[in-house]
């Protein structure tokens, strides 16, 4: 345990004494604060609209779903967002320690390869996680001027936090088989953006073949989240798939120290 928290502080560290967190975290929070003021102002406006429509026609007003038409594309946003900007973050974890020869004392190291791993990886999460904590000001603006439902937003967060999970999980493996940062961020976008199509396309193939995609497709488990709806099956899922990247990188890095001998 105490190896595991050496590499985890190392690498949390070393990612705010250079520019890469403040960049990152900037970047996306300002992108998702642009598609965020434009869903939320849309939304504003279809009920102005609704709201004059109802006084003119002498209707009640219409009982407009924030939940539904504000906070469901702000969170399917942020999902499409980190896809591209977590790969920043796991790009340099292994592939630097290549590049420098610093990988060779890492393995030659008392830190065992999974502790090693999991250090880098919790390092990663550790970032996304405060990525995923500034966002929260967009939502305490909606409950501010709004009623949204808490339950859907804290089920969302949730699913962002399982899926950028897997992200990092395949961008850790990832850049254990090379030691360019750029290969190791575009095969991780690549990788993802793969399972982000089958689901996709499953609906222009056979039924049976579409629904087997469709359950392997990142994007379709995080559906249910982004609604408020909490079902084990994609926690399941998410888990299986963040312990598979995981276990890849543990078979990639002890192939490397079997080739080193």
């Amino acid at each position: 345990m105490k190896n595991f928290w050496a590499i985890f502080k190392r690498e949390l560290k070393s990612y705010f004494s250079s520019p890469i967190a403040y960049v990152v975290i900037g970047l996306f929070l300002l992108i998702s604060g642009i598609f965020y003021y434009l869903i939320v102002s849309n939304f504003v406006q279809v009920c102005m609209r609704a709201d004059m429509q109802a006084q003119y026609y002498q209707m009640a007003s219409p009982n407009l779903n924030v939940n539904m038409m504000a906070i469901r594309p702000v969170f399917h946003n942020m999902a499409l967002f980190a896809l591209f900007f977590l790969p920043l973050i796991t790009m340099r974890l292994y592939s630097d320690e290549k590049r420098t020869g610093t990988i060779e004392l890492l393995l030659t190291s008392p830190v065992t390869n999974l502790q090693s791993i999991l250090g880098k990886f919790a390092a990663g999460s550790a970032l996304y996680a405060i990525m995923l904590g500034f966002t929260t000001l967009f939502m305490i603006l909606l409950f501010m001027f709004g009623d949204p439902e808490v339950g859907q937003v804290l089920t969302g967060y949730l699913g962002l936090l399982l899926l950028g999970l897997c992200y990092i999980a395949f961008g850790v493996f990832f850049s254990t088989l090379t030691d360019n940062q750029i290969i190791s961020a575009i095969s991780t976008v690549a990788f993802i953006l793969f399972f982000w199509a089958i689901g996709w396309v499953s609906g222009f193939l056979n039924p049976a073949i579409g629904q087997a995609l469709e359950n392997v497709s990142l994007i379709t488990h995080f559906d249910d989240f982004a609604k408020g709806i909490l079902d084990t099956k994609h926690v399941v899922f998410y888990l299986s798939f963040i312990t598979m990247g995981v276990f890849l990188s543990y078979v990639s890095i002890e192939s490397a120290r079997w080739r080193g001998r």
